[in-house]
């Protein structure tokens, strides 16, 4: 039944992650266009679109934007949510991710490895904020699973 469960474990992951990868990397790209991104050149509008400054666009969101608050909402808590998954679930595989630590580190480099694809093939733009938001989101879903597995534990 545990190979069972890890197997199932390792399947709702995968699919999680084609999802993942779907919303952020090909969220405006039709398949049809995407060979198209497979180049290096330099297009000044797209690398002056990237955000490398830690919390402008959190707080552009919160206290500037002058934009739709669903808008804003879908980006910030978007980010988060859309992470929370993966810390719930790399507890469930490995006994490597029952610390935060790990989790956290595991998140940071799958959110990392998006932001530099968007930037080298123009998927989308770079936001350091993403990576900080996506984290957090991360670290949300370990926290989830840690309750949750302490309340489980406490009924029994």
């Amino acid at each position: 039944m545990k190979i069972l469960g890890k197997m199932t474990i390792t399947l709702i992951l995968c699919l999680y992650l084609a999802i993942l990868t779907k919303l952020i990397l090909f969220k405006y790209i039709p398949l049809s266009e995407m060979i198209n991104h497979f180049n290096f050149t330099y297009n000044e509008y797209f690398w002056r679109s990237n955000n490398f400054v830690p919390f402008k666009t959190i707080y552009f969101y919160l206290y500037l934007a002058d934009i739709n608050l669903n808008i804003r909402i879908e980006n910030l808590v978007g980010n988060i949510i859309g992470f929370m998954p993966f810390g719930f679930i790399l507890p469930l595989l490995s006994r490597k991710f029952l610390r935060l630590a790990p989790v956290l580190f595991a998140t940071f480099c799958l959110s990392l490895t998006y932001e530099v694809l968007q930037l080298l093939f123009e998927f989308g733009s770079f936001d350091v904020d993403d990576l900080i938001l996506n984290s957090f989101g991360g670290a949300l879903g370990y926290l989830l699973y840690k309750l949750l597995k302490f309340f489980f534990k406490k009924k029994r």
